[in-house]
């Protein structure tokens, strides 16, 4: 964030007792802390993690999460269950927290669920291009190279491998 959100001023780095160098605004004399968007990934899995579900997006041919953003005044765990049953039309059994990144390129906190479908019987909305389940070891090789989607997937692979959950 480079200039005030409120007045425009361009924002100078002042020091601020045990938070250290944040930008200040010297019109509205105040700290204006960063700014970011939330959203939220799921590992859609079967109950016995035997199957993962990939999605495709936007024409881009790459496998990912099925992922949303959370909607003004929405828990993150309501996110996740509503992005489910929006883009590929399944029912969460059980949901688990998996890990937070913070993602420059888009500004965005995402935070990573892995969320147990009560079936695989999948119905892509229009946001969806394709789907597919994978086994657990055929979707870390799937899942798009260099992603947060693969950060978070390669964690809950070894979860899952080292009977963690």
């Amino acid at each position: 964030m480079k200039y005030c959100l409120e007045c425009g001023t361009k924002l100078e780095l002042k020091f601020l007792e045990n938070e250290g160098n944040i930008p200040f605004c010297k019109n509205c004399n105040t700290y204006r802390f960063p700014v970011f968007y939330m959203a939220c990934s799921m590992i859609v899995t079967t109950k016995d993690f035997k199957q993962v579900l990939l999605i495709k997006q936007y024409k881009q041919n790459r496998n990912i999460l099925v992922a949303g953003y959370v909607k003004k005044g929405e828990s993150a765990e309501e996110t996740a269950i509503r992005e489910i049953k929006e883009e590929v039309g399944l029912d969460v059994d059980f949901l688990v927290f998996n890990q937070t990144k913070y993602h420059e390129k888009s500004n965005n906190l995402m935070m990573n669920f892995i969320a147990v479908v009560k079936d695989t019987n999948v119905t892509i909305n229009e946001e969806v291009d394709s789907f597919q389940w994978f086994s657990l070891e055929e979707a870390l090789h799937q899942i798009a190279e260099n992603s947060l989607a693969k950060e978070f997937y390669i964690l809950f692979y070894t979860k899952v491998k080292n009977h963690e959950i």
